[in-house]
């Protein structure tokens, strides 16, 4: 359950009681009337209407420049329980598109804290991949810096926000250039050789790869709409994005191009399946625009972005095939 705050023109009253029966909210209870003649309002809704009762709020409420949505809280226990009263309650949890940007858009973000978390997961996991230290490795994924830019990506691209998705391919190709450059001057550096077992099951991608990529977008993508963040933990060590960049920089500076290859290919691999999945989550979630206009221009776009996912990967799986004969 969620409690929503408004604030609005007295006259706006009735039509948020309609909107409030409308979405079948457990309670709606107008509140004092303020010196300014706004009016406090409250309504009580289940986690799976909230994203329609915002909207609908924000198109009741669009021409009130002093109105305000204030807070969303979660509402722990409610007595008596809304089934006792009520039928049909799905029992699934569920996040609002504004937290969902929120939460996401952060990722895009390129700014001091964010390269140096690359510089120090990219130090993690180079020696982690050296010494074949399977924990540092792990260390170095579960930092993730690199998830975050995918997921803002395709966020973007389900809400035809073009200025994320351009934040978004920025802040992915600066991160993925410091980590190779980084980890390119460690493999000029270092004086033993690169034969560890970690190193080297980074230079080789088949379909197995593809299917854990898949999987971990997916994953990611649906734990973040859901809201169970905690899943994350586990997303970061199974996409890893990380190492395979790291390989590549370490092997081209080390004198290895055909390794340096393969985990070149198996970084593209992660990048684009990542994004591939997490795409085909957030249609299925409903996570689209409010307006007519903006749906249009984010089916666009998501049209054109997942062909151009697919073909690329069709590409990487050619390249795969032709690697491995």
């Amino acid at each position: 359950m969620k409690y929503v705050e408004i604030i609005a023109d007295t006259k706006s009253v009735d039509t948020l009681a309609v909107l409030a029966e409308q979405v079948k909210a457990f309670d709606f209870r107008p509140g004092v009337v303020g010196s300014d003649g706004m009016q406090q309002s409250r309504m009580l809704v289940r986690d799976e209407q909230v994203q329609r009762v915002l909207d609908g709020l924000q198109g009741v409420l669009g021409a009130q420049p002093t109105a305000r949505i204030l807070l969303v809280l979660s509402v722990e226990t409610v007595l008596p329980k809304p089934d006792e009263n009520g039928k049909g309650r799905k029992d699934a949890a569920s996040i609002t598109r504004e937290s969902l940007y929120d939460d996401i858009a952060k990722g895009a973000r390129l700014d001091f804290n964010y390269l140096v978390l690359v510089m120090l997961s990219t130090i993690v996991a180079a020696i982690g991949l050296v010494e074949n230290n399977v924990a540092v490795v792990i260390g170095a994924m579960v930092i993730a810096p690199l998830l975050g830019p995918n997921l803002a990506l395709s966020l973007g691209t389900a809400l035809g926000d073009t200025v994320l998705m351009r934040k978004a391919v920025l802040t992915l190709v600066a991160g993925i250039l410091l980590a190779v450059g980084l980890s390119l001057l460690f493999g000029m550096l270092w004086p033993t050789a690169f034969d560890s077992d970690e190193l080297l099951s980074r230079t080789h991608a088949d379909l197995g790869s593809i299917a854990l990529s898949l999987a971990s977008g997916a994953a990611a993508t649906l734990s973040l709409t859901t809201g169970l963040s905690g899943v994350m933990v586990g997303v970061m060590v199974a996409v890893a994005l990380l190492p395979p960049a790291v390989t590549l920089g370490m092997m081209l500076g080390n004198g290895h191009p055909e390794l340096a290859l393969g985990a070149g290919l198996l970084l593209a691999i992660n990048i684009v399946c990542v994004n591939l999945s997490s795409k085909i989550v957030f249609f299925l979630k409903g996570v689209r625009p409010r307006t007519w206009l903006e749906k249009e221009k984010a089916k666009q776009a998501m049209t054109l972005y997942v062909v151009g996912w697919v073909v690329t990967l069709a590409m990487l799986l050619v390249a795969i095939y032709l690697r491995n004969l």
